[in-house]
């Protein structure tokens, strides 16, 4: 449909999504635009007379989408706001207590290495465990790589609403919600502007009797603050292809609650627990404690966890579980609850931050810091920095080239604390290529010499790290038993990963109705999934022939909203977009590299409407 007709219209600055990146960038700006007088500071070239003309367009349907809890050390936050008391942000709260615990295997169905396994019995015996310790060690020393003491508890719902409301009071940018930006408008290899989603079409993206082309946005700059999966970021990916020796082949997907914890539950506000080592060893965990008897807990289930049973929702459950943890929230109420792909690549994983006519910001651009856990505070100062090369380049009157946005912008990343502490980070997690205790020494021998010393080694693409169904399950039960669980989920059209972890010796999960519910019930307990029609559907199995010769599946297994399910005779997956939470986790769960490009799936994940809507986040 390229040639069909679309409206246009002119700003100055785009922004193709809005997170803490863009909140950061539109924050710096906004303060920039107008003289004392109220005379534009910084003239629009589209609009002669008036400030820069800055329009920002967000895929979900509300800014405040995510169901995430962020602990962080809010250097860049509280250097943007020096005056403002950051704890008027809904839920923000100060870290005052903060514990590293390891969790070890109550149940005896975890997959650990010996070597762990010997650890656990040695811990048991030296302490000759009594029930209140409730299976779990309280590490003596919390590294100083990792602690957020002095740190700052947010919601990063609340805060993107918070930081929304600030903006457009203002009048000065505009946000607008529910508007999918479907891929940037190239000129030969200059970013033009970007192209809004087309509405009125059918799931396959064939107008209907009410289709509405997308705009066309064109702008002098445009930025790019999508996040890992977003469409504009993956398509210049695609187009321009990534730095040499730079990939984005580490992942996880976050899978979060919203929790009201039960009364009595001795937890105080500013409380950070981390947890590792169960319900497997690969999946690290967390709980946070906010004001008003309200937690914030989670998993992080990785790319280098080398399972086809990747089902990151009934592992979230068995850790809730654990008998340390579950000493807390038994009794608790599910509020919210969500999930996010999460870049784990980090500095390694940047791409091309700047061309003409655009500019890379936040997780996308490879801002995360993979040693010390934290990515919300970094991606908020990248957005700063570049609106600050932004005001420099207005008062100069230059437009936004390459050239222009390599002096400014990523100069002054450059010459960051931010460049500085990423790259220190840079090769912490390789380690975990080789196994998680390894992983584990890794991060701590990367930390500990300030990234002088690493196991650094060479990672491999998401697709060969999955192994198939037969080579997993084969020293637990035999090919025969494995076919039969397949064709009974088949039939029933539904994941094969309770089947597959009940056989391994998983404890089912009993439901109490408010915290240990179905998956499906907490697509609508814990939020509402927004599926408007008149959008094309955003995910599509590219080559039916790799799906009918996969053996794993994982995408159906790790779907975080179970959109994704076996369909019918073929082996093609189906798709329901009305159970699609939007996390990603599809696109580098799949474990079939297309013929032309190894580094991507079978998978695409295009732009869409919609996604997890949390009543609280």
């Amino acid at each position: 449909m390229g040639s069909v007709e679309r409206q246009s219209m002119d700003v100055d600055i785009v922004c193709a999504g809005f997170g803490p990146a863009t909140g950061g960038f539109m924050t710096t700006l906004s303060r920039a635009l107008l003289k004392p007088d109220g005379q534009p500071a910084l003239e629009s070239r589209v609009m002669p007379g008036m400030p820069l003309q800055v329009v920002c367009y967000e895929r979900a349907d509300d800014i405040g989408f995510g169901v995430s809890g962020v602990v962080t050390r809010a250097r860049a936050l509280r250097a943007s706001f020096p005056d403002v008391d950051l704890m008027q942000i809904p839920m923000a709260h100060p870290v005052r207590h903060e514990q590293v615990l390891y969790l070890m295997d109550p149940v005896g169905a975890s997959r650990r290495p010996a070597a762990l396994r010997a650890l656990d019995a040695i811990v048991r015996l030296g302490r000759a465990l009594h029930q209140s310790d409730h299976e779990a060690v309280v590490l003596p020393h919390i590294p100083e790589f990792i602690s957020k003491e002095d740190g700052l508890l947010l919601s990063i719902g609340q805060f993107n609403q918070w930081v929304g409301n600030q903006l457009q009071s203002t009048g000065l940018v505009q946000i607008w919600p529910g508007m999918p930006v479907k891929e940037p408008l190239f000129e030969n290899n200059r970013v033009a502007g970007v192209r809004l989603v087309d509405q009125g079409v059918d799931k396959h993206g064939h107008p209907e009797a009410n289709y509405m082309p997308g705009m066309d946005i064109r702008a002098g700059l445009t930025v790019v603050g999508d996040g890992p999966v977003g469409p504009v970021g993956r398509k210049l990916d695609e187009h321009l292809g990534m730095p040499l020796g730079h990939h984005q082949r580490d992942w996880a997907v976050g899978m979060k609650a919203v929790i009201e914890l039960p009364e009595g539950c001795p937890l105080e506000p500013g409380t950070v627990l981390h947890t590792l080592g169960f319900p497997e060893p690969e999946i690290f965990g967390f709980l946070y404690v906010y004001p008003g008897g309200l937690a914030s807990a989670g998993i992080f289930v990785p790319s280098w966890f080398d399972s086809p049973v990747r089902t990151s929702y009934r592992y979230l459950q068995h850790w809730m579980q654990h008998p340390r943890l579950w000493s807390y929230l038994k009794g608790g109420t599910l509020r919210s609850w969500g999930a996010k792909s999460i870049q784990e690549a980090g500095r390694r994983g940047e791409p091309w931050l700047v061309g003409d006519g655009f500019a890379r910001i936040g997780e996308g651009s490879g801002s995360t810091n993979v040693l010390t856990n934290s990515g919300v505070d970094e991606a908020w100062f990248t957005g700063v920095l570049l609106a600050e090369a932004v005001i420099e380049l207005s008062r100069e009157g230059l437009p936004y080239t390459r050239d222009h946005l390599e002096r400014t912008y990523v100069a002054r990343r450059r010459a960051s604390w931010l460049q500085k502490e990423i790259e220190i980070a840079e090769k912490a997690r390789d380690g975990f290529q080789r196994g998680v205790l390894t992983g584990l020494f890794g991060m701590g021998l990367t930390g500990l010499t300030g990234g002088r010393l690493n196991l650094s080694t060479a990672s491999k693409r998401p697709a060969e790290r999955i192994p198939s169904l037969e080579t997993y399950c084969h020293q637990l039960f035999g090919p025969a038993e494995l076919a039969k669980l397949r064709a009974d989920a088949a039939q029933g059209q539904r994941p094969l990963h309770d089947a597959l972890m009940d056989r391994c010796g998983w404890p089912p999960i009993v439901p109490d109705g408010k915290l240990l519910i179905s998956h499906q019930d907490a697509l609508l307990l814990g939020g509402k999934v927004q599926a408007p029609a008149g959008y094309a559907d955003h995910v599509e199995f590219l080559y039916p022939n790799l799906c009918e010769q996969c053996d794993a599946k994982v995408c159906i297994e790790v779907c975080s909203g179970q959109a994704i399910t076996p369909g019918g005779t073929g082996g093609v997956p189906a798709f329901d977009r009305e159970k699609c939470v939007h996390c990603g986790a599809c696109i580098w769960n799949c474990s079939s590299s297309r013929p032309e490009d190894p580094e991507r799936g079978n998978i695409e994940f295009r732009a869409g409407a919609g996604g997890l809507h949390s009543s609280e986040n």
